[in-house]
């Protein structure tokens, strides 16, 4: 993180997650000594609504809560199209994007009133945004852990395990404890090295 500010935005849909995921990632960001300001904005409250948390890192001072079109710097994504809407707003050409594959599907497109746009769709146009981005099927290997919920922690440790965050296991072992009760802690640190793994394995192909 040579950058400063450095500029995160964690996106999906209402009951993925992502918020907490910011809230975490913020935690440790502070333990490591930085300024962190955190600021969210949401589309509609109910599930499938769009949530966005942008966070703003830096070691010398507190900036504003939103960070500027086309100034983000990593894009964490639990849900492919919000990746695509959030990097055509906050991307440019060194955005780097770290994104679940799983689509969640609105209330339109459940009813046949709108389309989704095919996935291949998706990803060209997630690559044609950003300088560099991790596709992980997040959701189907938090299925397999237990619970859909924990792929926000997969992505986190994607994140760690490219070199994008300054997060380890252990750091995230004392945030977890902050946020949530301690039977959780050790079904989320195997979801955090699960995710290392998992991004490891990308950049070896």
């Amino acid at each position: 993180m040579t950058k400063d500010p450095y500029n995160l935005i964690v996106t999906g849909v209402g009951g993925q997650g992502n918020v907490l995921a910011s809230q975490l990632i913020g935690s440790i960001m502070v333990e490591l000594g930085y300024k962190v300001t955190i600021g969210e904005t949401y589309g509609a409250s109910q599930r499938g609504g769009s949530v966005m948390s942008h966070l703003r890192i830096s070691k010398n001072r507190q900036y504003g809560p939103l960070i500027p079109p086309k100034c983000a710097d990593l894009v964490i994504a639990l849900e492919p199209s919000e990746a695509a809407r959030v990097l055509g707003q906050f991307g440019n050409p060194g955005t780097i994007a770290v994104v679940n594959t799983r689509p969640v599907y609105p209330v339109d497109v459940i009813s046949g009133h709108m389309p989704y746009p095919p996935i291949d769709e998706l990803m060209y146009r997630i690559r044609s945004l950003s300088k560099k981005c991790y596709f992980l099927p997040a959701t189907e290997k938090a299925m397999e852990l237990g619970s859909p919920i924990l792929a926000n922690i997969i992505l986190i440790g994607a994140a760690a395990g490219a070199g994008l965050l300054p997060v380890t296991e252990k750091k995230l072992e004392k945030a977890i404890i902050d946020y949530m009760s301690p039977e959780r802690v050790e079904i989320n640190k195997k979801a955090f090295r699960l995710g290392t793994e998992m991004v490891k394995d990308l950049t070896q192909t």
